[in-house]
């Protein structure tokens, strides 16, 4: 089951019309309307393989801790975006955004139940496993 949440409505109806496109069964995927930290709280402990996050940055610890109870044992958390097209690198970029992506690689790395990678893909994706 794929579930999907977001604010946007033209989100949503895009995201629609790909699943439909893309020939996936009816009751296969959910899309849920509403601000995802204000969604997450209602979603099932423990009943998830995959969460993806790409939202405000300032709400990544939210979204770590939400999954971490979403989802199953072997289950992944991954972040777009993390490496910032290279700025979380770079100790000159202070803006808001690469400061808390540089807080959510240390979260990430201080969690003993993940085990993580940053992959160089993009702008960079921070994918971490629930032990």
């Amino acid at each position: 089951m794929l579930t999907s949440i977001d604010a946007e409505t033209e989100h949503q109806r895009l995201a629609k019309a790909s699943i439909a496109e893309a020939g996936v069964q009816s009751g296969r995927a959910r899309l849920i309307a509403g601000r995802a930290l204000e969604v997450l709280p209602r979603l099932s402990d423990a009943a998830y393989d995959l969460v993806f996050c790409d939202a405000n940055r300032s709400e990544n610890h939210e979204y770590l801790e939400a999954s971490l109870r979403l989802l199953r044992p072997g289950g992944l958390v991954v972040f777009a975006g993390a490496l910032a097209g290279g700025k979380v690198a770079d100790p000159s970029a202070r803006d808001a955004d690469t400061v808390a992506l540089r807080e959510l690689a240390k979260a990430v790395r201080d969690e003993p139940r993940l085990m993580s990678a940053a992959l160089p893909v993009g702008q960079g994706l921070l994918a971490a496993c629930l032990t």
